[in-house]
């Protein structure tokens, strides 16, 4: 990460990420929350991003990819407001509406007992194949698979259909209107509404 990237948590359930040098447009538009993103974080080694949000999740996302890699949550956990890597970026701690703050670990399959060598090698041999047959489509779907609430994932639903929508709108208003009039904008610039000189 570069002294010059930074984050910003916004209430349109997304994270963008800008260069400070060109805000015209941002790096990286960060989707998966389904309600406000409250608080970010960036891990010590400043690869990985974490996110509290008011729909009860704490997501953790790799820089450059667009959706997360994990997701914690728990039924007791209300609103998460807030959210943090620790310095050697093993754990993190998040801050909720219910007056608890959480410790999770930031690579969830992480044990932080003593390994012996046969657990060590087994967990090694693991992560080879699991690195050799990563586009395979079955281990791909295993390795996307997350469990979350009821209320995330019907939220998300909703999410989905209306931006199905709005892109059918937008494609419909494309195909009737005269050639060049209306101009498709990327992702990356939609959120830049007025730039001042």
């Amino acid at each position: 990460m570069e002294a010059f990237n930074l984050a910003v948590a916004n209430e349109d359930h997304n994270i963008y990420l800008f260069d400070m040098r060109n805000l015209s447009r941002a790096l990286n538009v960060l989707k998966d929350h389904v309600s406000a993103v409250m608080d970010i974080d960036f891990s010590p080694t400043g690869e990985e991003l974490v996110s509290a949000s008011y729909d009860r999740s704490i997501r953790l996302w790799r820089r450059n990819e667009g959706h997360s890699r994990d997701i914690y949550h728990t039924k007791r956990m209300q609103r998460v407001f807030s959210t943090c890597f620790t310095p050697d970026n093993s754990y993190i701690l998040s801050g909720s509406d219910d007056g608890n703050i959480r410790l999770w670990r930031s690579q969830a399959s992480s044990r932080s007992g003593i390994q012996s060598a046969g657990q060590r090698q087994k967990l090694e041999y693991d992560a080879a194949l699991r690195a050799r047959y990563q586009h395979m489509p079955e281990i791909k779907r295993i390795g996307r698979h997350r469990h979350v609430p009821k209320q995330v994932k019907k939220a998300g639903e909703i999410k989905g259909e209306e931006v199905r929508s709005l892109k059918r709108r937008e494609e419909n208003e494309r195909k009737h209107s005269r050639k060049g009039q209306v101009k498709r904008r990327g992702e990356r610039e939609k959120m830049v509404l007025a730039t001042e000189q």
